[in-house]
């Protein structure tokens, strides 16, 4: 029970990797909000957990702080906030990808972070602590080409991550954050490009330990540092990864 008696936000937290880490978390002990743009799956989740659940669409400012008041009046100030949420474009050259596409990746990936921190971090100042766990990937640490401006969101948010740590630990406030490989989540054939056999045993075989990333591997590392074990870590990108950036 680490986090027991902690509040937590989770975004993306109705599948994939937020969904691990929903479940570590309440497994743990820790009383969770799932936020998502998927409001239903949130709500499904939720019941069949005990959580709580929003739908919230994290590019939106309007739509953040509304999570945000909710998250307060159902919980108080969260102790911790997992920036979870995040989507890709399709392997393609960099020169291809739509003005659309670029702008919506680095509005769910990047922008998401400067919001709930808008949002959520007055709170935990005002508090004195506060946890806030950020989602990045191993693609800002070794990028890999036709990814072009996903690896480039990665790479911000993992920057992102640093400088929010210096900034705010005066104020007892931990951020770090997650690199996982890619996983068996929604998002695996999107970076694929296709999910056949041959293409994942060619993605696998990058991976030392043979295997992709799960929500329960990304559950686990969210609960260490999430954690008052964890109390002297900050700044930290952490590779959950099988080895891959090696």
């Amino acid at each position: 029970m680490r986090l027991k008696g902690k509040t937590a936000i989770v975004t993306g937290g109705a599948s994939g990797f937020g969904e691990g880490i929903v479940r570590k978390f309440i497994a743990e002990g820790a009383q969770v909000m799932i936020a998502d743009i998927n409001g239903d799956g949130a709500a499904a989740l939720a019941q069949e957990l005990g959580a709580l659940a929003c739908r919230v669409d994290v590019a939106d400012g309007a739509s953040v702080q509304a999570m945000a008041q909710t998250a307060q009046e159902l919980l108080g100030f969260p102790d911790i906030i997992v920036n979870n949420a995040g989507i890709t474009h399709l392997p393609q050259a960099l020169d291809h990808v739509t003005e659309d596409d670029f702008d919506r990746v680095f509005a769910v990936n990047c922008k998401s972070v400067y919001l709930t921190a808008r949002a959520l971090v007055p709170g935990m100042k005002a508090r004195g602590s506060g946890t806030i766990l950020n989602v990045a990937s191993t693609a800002g640490v070794s990028p890999r080409p036709k990814l072009n401006w996903y690896n480039a969101s990665k790479g911000w948010m993992i920057t992102a991550t640093k400088t929010m740590a210096v900034e705010l630990a005066p104020d007892g406030i931990r951020v770090n954050a997650l690199n996982p490989v890619a996983g068996e989540t929604p998002l695996l054939a999107s970076f694929m490009g296709e999910d056949t056999p041959e293409m994942r045993a060619k993605f696998l075989s990058t991976i030392p330990l043979g295997r992709f990333s799960t929500p329960q591997d990304m559950g686990n590392a969210a609960c260490f540092l999430c954690s008052d074990e964890a109390s002297m870590i900050t700044g930290v990108c952490m590779e959950v990864d099988g080895g891959r950036c090696i």
